[in-house]
């Protein structure tokens, strides 16, 4: 007799998954939670809207995962996931409510998954959003044993009224950056093509530690700074770094001018440019030290800076918008 076991799949070690995750999702819970894990779909109440309008957004970690399995660090690459979609909607002024994971693997470690799983509940607390369900596949034969490949998807909510769609967006209107807390997510497949020793020494820490530093979370910031400033256009900057993500933002022909010496590169940038990538190419695949960009009226600038301030966040005016032409224009 042959049995799933015998083909890769423990039934057993699922059961161990399931049962240590429970506690990380049950810290998520908000109001709108209806049910538990377990069931066959997470169920959530919107509450109290007008013209409620769902944003939903997906990613995954990619290939800093390999850097977590490579440290056996596991509980910060769930945060990552979770910042990597939650950032996404909030672009659009999205309230995040409800998030789930989806972790796949070779040969399930209930231990590895659980930790996983602690980040993406310290994410959702950090996003304010919960984890109402997911899915945990072993893949014996498609994945080797130890890989896991991790992604999700979030769903938020905003009044029709007052979606963020970048319409707004007036020439000279001022772009607000605020501090990444590094790599985040993005442009890890050249990391470790330029960095195959992660136990270097980097400022007093291994290297790989720096490189798992969690995606930085903007929720909690931006949906206060909107409940008090016109927010115009705001991009969240991930793979495609400046070039590709503050245009997005844009809904005319404008271009986006950046100063480069408005703010300080934080260090790991410095050195990922000293093993030869270029500047282009830096400005083109990472966030270069700035995580989200706000476009607000010039008028709101000083206000807005001093209130992220206050919050406990780094930010800085890096650069405006000029009606006309396309792009990113960095100085």
């Amino acid at each position: 007799m042959v049995t799933y076991k015998d083909a890769g799949v423990s039934i057993e070690e699922g059961y161990k998954t399931v049962s240590k995750i429970k506690s990380y999702a049950e810290k998520t819970y908000t109001n709108g939670v209806l049910n538990n894990l377990g069931s066959f779909a997470g169920m959530f109440a919107m509450g109290s809207y007008k013209n409620p309008v769902l944003v939903s957004g997906t990613d995954g970690v990619g290939t800093k995962l390999a850097i977590a399995f490579k440290m056996e660090k596991y509980d910060t690459v769930g945060v990552d996931c979770v910042a990597m979609c939650v950032n996404d909607i909030l672009c659009h002024g999205a309230k995040p409510l409800f998030f789930l994971d989806y972790m796949a693997c070779g040969k399930l470690s209930s231990e590895t998954a659980s930790q996983i799983v602690k980040g993406v509940s310290e994410g959702c607390i950090q996003a304010e959003s919960a984890l109402i369900g997911g899915e945990t596949a072993e893949m014996p034969g498609f994945y080797k044993d130890g890989d896991y490949d991790l992604a999700g998807f979030s769903v938020g909510v905003v009044e029709r009224d007052e979606i963020i769609d970048g319409s707004k967006i007036a020439d000279k209107d001022v772009l607000i950056g605020i501090a990444s807390s590094g790599l985040h997510s993005n442009g890890f497949s050249l990391v470790r093509k330029l960095i195959p020793d992660i136990d270097i020494d980097f400022y007093g820490r291994k290297i790989g530690e720096v490189l798992l530093t969690p995606t930085k979370i903007y929720v909690k910031p931006v949906l206060e700074l909107m409940e008090k400033f016109e927010l115009k256009g705001m991009a969240h900057i991930t793979g495609g770094g400046f070039y590709e993500n503050i245009p997005r933002m844009f809904k005319g022909d404008f271009v986006a001018v950046i100063n480069k010496d408005s703010y300080e590169l934080p260090e790991i940038f410095k050195y990922l440019m000293t093993l030869g990538v270029t500047e282009e190419d830096m400005y083109n695949t990472f966030n270069m030290g700035i995580g989200f960009v706000l476009c607000v009226k010039a008028e709101d600038k000083d206000a807005i800076l001093n209130n992220l301030q206050q919050m406990g966040e780094k930010a800085f005016e890096i650069g405006h918008v000029e009606a006309g032409g396309h792009g990113v224009c960095l100085k």
